[in-house]
């Protein structure tokens, strides 16, 4: 195809639709695969919630992945804080007996004090203090991060600057807040992994998704460096950009 249909095809990537927190669109058919890190936030949380009675989930996206761990507890809350989410997020939960406080982890959180045994946080910003605050005396505190080095290699190969407003968030910096906060650091890893992408339609499909990370990002004004990493996934078959996780399971003192 020539440059003009070629740009057509990616505006149309661009504007594919997205909900949630669901890159389905992507993963379903393997065009983007992240590496394996070595534990599993899902597999942790439902250990975790064995006996529990309360849980929170902050920033449920879609409550994409909160409907598939089962048997919940019986008081079971999540919080949303993208508008868009919080009625895609009432319709697949309610159903299940979770009720959806819109809210932002960067706010108070609307509950009083001590009311969950498990707070579960993946990928959402959140107030040490305020998860100590609604923890029960021996209450945990499961989080899966994306760290401030995520993604930055996709910045620089499409040349927008990173804003470098999270570039000290690491695993050290959430570890002494949570230490701050009163909290035992039950477990604490850090990886650097990849992201995997088989055409540039992917990219320019999840970068539009995250657009916070590459603001004035468009398909035209980017074209010549989308070029050049399609030429690049055409001649190598794919290509990793590299991500950043922690993971942290923490315990107010009972």
């Amino acid at each position: 195809m020539n440059r003009t249909e070629w740009i057509e095809y990616l505006c149309k990537e661009a504007e594919q639709p997205f909900e949630g927190w669901d890159f389905s669109y992507l993963t379903g058919t393997g065009r983007m695969q992240d590496s394996p890190l070595s534990w599993n936030y899902a597999s942790v949380v439902q250990q975790r919630m064995k006996g529990k009675a309360s849980m929170l989930d902050m920033g449920t996206g879609g409550g994409e992945l909160l409907s598939m761990l089962r048997p919940l507890p019986a008081q079971t809350v999540a919080t949303e804080g993208y508008p868009p989410n919080v009625q895609i997020a009432r319709n697949r939960l309610e159903p299940l007996g979770v009720a959806v406080a819109e809210a932002d982890g960067e706010e108070d959180l609307p509950f009083p004090d001590q009311s969950f045994e498990l707070v579960v946080n993946r990928h959402e910003a959140y107030i040490p203090a305020e998860v100590y605050r609604v923890l029960t005396d021996g209450g945990v505190f499961v989080t899966q991060q994306v760290g401030g080095q995520d993604n930055l290699e996709l910045n620089r190969l499409l040349d927008i600057p990173s804003s470098g407003e999270y570039s000290h968030w690491n695993l050290a910096y959430a570890v002494e807040e949570l230490r701050e906060a009163g909290f035992a650091i039950l477990q604490q890893k850090e990886e650097m992994g990849f992201t995997r992408y088989y055409d540039i339609g992917a990219i320019v499909y999840y970068v539009n998704a995250i657009i916070w990370q590459f603001p004035g990002f468009s398909v035209e004004s980017h074209a010549d460096r989308l070029l050049s990493l399609h030429n690049r996934i055409e001649a190598e078959g794919y290509i990793d950009i590299p991500t950043h996780r922690f993971f942290l399971t923490a315990q107010r003192p009972e």
